[in-house]
């Protein structure tokens, strides 16, 4: 059988055995509609079988993104990974599945143990599996393997050849080290610049521990470090040292100082001394100097981060007895830095009444649904759907209560509902309304809206040796920073190679599934087709009828046959439940890993959207035998790879109908 053969990557085969048509010269592949057209569109799948004998359109093999991924703000192969666990991908001898899907989690992500327990997981929102019964637990894999990596003591890629290039990183959290790890991967030297006396960011100083144990969070740090990474700590750029000494030194600049100076509240009286903001009430408590809270802590939010004060305050409760000396530095003192708090743990202990004050309701505040359940078992009170309106004082000055209303929005604006005024009384009151970037000393790089502005690439208009990432551009997730990271190292590494004008970026700008990869991985030879020619289907160094829309297309789930797949309940993580008395002083980890075995069976309930798993529908369904397997041997790629017999094919798309993960497209023909 002859056929054609175009492609710039990979290699599609565009045609069937008639030789008659003009091969088309723009474009790589012959097809008689468009991507997304279709007669499916306007006539029922049966009319289209029964009729079929007349279609021109013939099998395309395409791999797409699937949407877990398309929503990862950090990219990473979800769907491989979940493959490798499943057993679907195979890894190379002598490397283990864990160690393997490590490497391709790491690829994108160098904190999986960190982002397996505190990221929201927009992944499984993402998750077609929604469609069925319930989403994959992504994040319950990754906890699983980020936890085996750190147990079985996993290194990383050796950096590559030194560049002989510098990059210095403002700034040591999530944006900062992801940065760092993946410029030391293409072998530039970076120094890390931080205030801090550790290394972290808001990993370290804004997320409780009870959330990240820091003993896992330093093994995921100390893996980059060790990459050849220098750091100067306790040196903040702009003050201990200048930005124009950073510039003079370094051939490109990575800034990622994140967002650590909280929003205080926009109301008369949050100047008292007892209103702090959430960052600096976080910074206090993981620094370890605050260990008490008052009677009443009163906190307004209603995001993740007013959730961690919540909670916190909650186990800490308020010392009632301090042995023989009844003085005690207040909270906000320790907050501040004034003094630091060593009688606590000698010392008897109250629960705190903890509050959490909302513009939103309950149902729709921006925290992580089941972290606001957990609060709620911790006996904390949220009240949603109220606005404050002011801080009341004492004659000392001092907040004795946060007073809110309910509200209305007409417009933009915030109109109160009269006679709903009422005072929660308060001894510490939090805000977490927001953050800020401090720009003492870098002024230039205010965009007036206390954030930095960046193009595409995340490089800071007009200076083309400085890039942006993390909270600086927009406060967001760890996982958001991760992804920042990716990108500006990409742009980072084009510049210090002589690029002025930096590419555009793809549609779907993740860590794409790389096909080609695996065909090399297992020691195949493969030919990279740049010009029409013509080839046979028994070519063994190519993929026939292939095409990566990966960077353009994330797969929905209507472009799946949702019918392959029977309803599995989800393996679901151990929480450790404690309620009002059981969360005082507990500063243990609530989120439990799931086992070797329940990580492999939740894996195999991924779809593999975009992707074929070998399931055999298509082979096992056409009627004219037309579509057949390509022998191990012959494709090393991941899933089966089928072929199709163009003289028997009549065009009858039941193998696209039948293909649970909608790789099979009736893309082909004239």
């Amino acid at each position: 059988m002859r056929l054609f053969i175009f492609s710039n990557v990979g290699v599609r085969r565009t045609s069937m055995a008639v030789t008659t048509n003009k091969a088309k010269t723009e474009g790589l592949s012959w097809r008689r509609y468009k991507d997304g057209e279709s007669e499916a569109n306007i006539r029922s799948s049966q009319d289209m079988i029964f009729q079929a004998s007349w279609t021109h359109k013939c099998p395309e093999y395409m791999l797409s993104t699937p949407p877990c991924q398309g929503s990862c703000p950090a990219g990473e192969d979800i769907r491989g990974y979940l493959n490798i666990a499943r057993g679907i991908e195979k890894p190379p001898a002598g490397v283990t599945w864990q160690q393997y899907a490590f490497e391709r989690i790491t690829s994108a992500n160098p904190f999986p143990a960190v982002m397996g327990r505190v990221c929201p997981a927009p992944c499984e929102s993402g998750c077609n599996r929604n469609m069925v019964e319930d989403h994959v637990g992504i994040n319950s894999v990754e906890h699983f393997v980020g936890d085996w990596g750190i147990e079985n003591n996993m290194k990383f890629t050796p950096a590559a050849a030194s560049t002989g290039k510098k990059v210095a990183i403002i700034g040591a959290g999530p944006a900062g080290l992801a940065a760092a790890y993946q410029l030391r991967l293409k072998g530039h030297g970076v120094t890390i610049f931080d205030e801090h006396e550790e290394l972290g960011g808001m990993m370290r100083y804004g997320i409780p521990g009870f959330r990240t144990p820091r003993e896992m969070l330093d093994s995921e740090i100390s893996r980059i470090i060790e990459m050849g990474v220098e750091t100067r700590l306790k040196t903040r750029v702009g003050t201990d040292v200048s930005y124009d000494a950073i510039d003079k030194e370094f051939d490109a600049i990575f800034m990622a100082m994140g967002a650590q100076a909280g929003r205080p509240l926009p109301v008369p009286g949050a100047e008292a001394p007892n209103c702090v903001t959430a960052v600096a009430f976080l910074r206090a408590f993981n620094e370890g100097r605050l260990q008490h809270v008052g009677n009443r802590v009163v906190v307004i939010g209603g995001g993740d981060t007013s959730i961690d004060v919540v909670t916190v305050a909650r186990r800490l409760g308020n010392v009632t007895k301090t042995g023989t000396n009844d003085e005690r530095p207040s909270a906000e003192n320790v907050i501040s830095g004034h003094m630091a708090h060593d009688v606590a743990s000698i010392s008897a202990r109250d629960g705190a009444e903890v509050v959490l004050v909302s513009r939103a309701t309950i149902d729709k505040m921006n925290a992580s649904k089941h972290e606001i359940e957990h609060a709620l078992q911790e006996g904390i009170e949220i009240l949603g759907g109220v606005t404050p309106i002011a801080v009341v004082l004492d004659e000392k000055g001092r907040a004795t209560a946060l007073r809110v209303s309910d509200f209305v929005m007409e417009g933009k604006e915030t109109k109160l509902v009269e006679g709903t005024e009422r005072d929660l009384p308060a001894d510490l009151i939090v805000s977490a309304i927001g953050q800020g970037v401090d720009f003492t000393g870098i002024e230039q790089f205010n965009n007036n809206n206390g954030l930095i502005k960046a193009d595409k690439n995340y490089r800071f208009p007009g200076s083309e040796k400085v890039f942006v990432g993390g909270d600086v551009i927009r406060p967001h997730l760890l996982t958001t920073a991760i992804g920042h990271a990716s990108i500006a190292v990409d742009g980072i590494d084009a510049f210090l190679s002589g690029k002025k004008e930096l590419d555009k970026r793809p549609k779907v700008d993740v860590h794409h599934f790389d096909q080609i990869r695996k065909w090399l991985e297992t020691g195949h030879e493969y030919s990279e087709i740049h010009t029409q020619e013509w080839g046979t289907s028994e070519r063994k160094d190519l993929l026939h009828n292939f095409e990566d829309r990966s960077a353009r297309h994330i797969i929905p789930h209507n472009e799946l046959f949702l019918g392959h797949f029977p309803a599995v309940s989800r393996h679901i993580r151990d929480v450790t439940v404690l309620d009002k008395e059981g969360a005082l002083g507990n500063f243990e980890e609530r989120l439990h890993a799931l086992s070797d075995k329940d990580t492999i069976d939740e894996a195999k309930r991924c779809m593999s959207c975009g992707q074929c798993f070998e399931c055999d529908n298509c082979v096992v369904y056409c009627p004219q035998t037309a579509v057949f397997k390509v022998k191990k041997k012959d494709n090393p790629t991941v899933g089966r790879y089928v072929d199709t017999d163009y003289g028997k094919c009549i065009g009858c798309h039941i193998c696209a109908d039948v293909c649970p993960t909608g790789y099979i497209v009736m893309g082909m023909g004239d």
